[in-house]
């Protein structure tokens, strides 16, 4: 995944004044798209960033957040039976999988730093993030499905095949 034209792109100045925009409330906003443009920026950076460390490094031992443990005991007591490795729409977007996943999420509210921020998710753990492998869903659920996928050794075929590349 490249990063022309991310975050970095901005400068010193302009990624500060980007983050600072970022923090305010989106009712300070309305449909703003140059907010949008930056949202966009911010999770395709986080997507990159997330990538290249489950890339070089075993996702096992990874820790996303400090309460890993209490999101994945959580995630797989609410969702016991869902299939993570590849991951349809509907298991995130349907009205039936809002309706079980937004009591899910609220419960991280002041646990998790921005728990509702958009964020980038491969549907399919074992490719890249591309246009047709990525959907948007909030922090919560990104951590809540890929500290499963850690735990459960879904992502160890990326972290295989970089390593093997070298």
């Amino acid at each position: 995944m490249a990063s022309r034209g991310g975050i970095e792109s901005l400068g010193p100045e302009g990624a500060s004044a980007a983050a600072h925009a970022l923090s305010l409330p989106a009712e300070a906003y309305g449909n703003d798209e140059r907010v949008e443009a930056l949202w966009a920026m911010k999770a395709s950076n986080h997507a990159e960033v997330y990538f290249n460390l489950i890339s070089s490094v075993e996702p096992k031992f990874l820790k996303l957040t400090k309460t890993d443990d209490h999101i994945y005991g959580r995630f797989r007591e609410d969702f016991p039976h869902l299939d993570i490795k590849v991951l349809k729409e509907d298991d995130l977007k349907s009205a039936d999988a809002k309706e079980r996943w937004r009591p899910f999420c609220n419960q991280f509210e002041g646990s998790v730093e921005d728990f509702n921020y958009g964020t980038l998710l491969r549907l399919d753990c074992e490719k890249e993030y591309t246009e047709e492998n990525t959907i948007f869903v909030t922090r919560i659920q990104f951590f809540a499905v890929e500290v499963a996928r850690n735990r459960e050794g879904l992502n160890d075929t990326v972290f295989s095949a970089r390593t093997r590349k070298c």
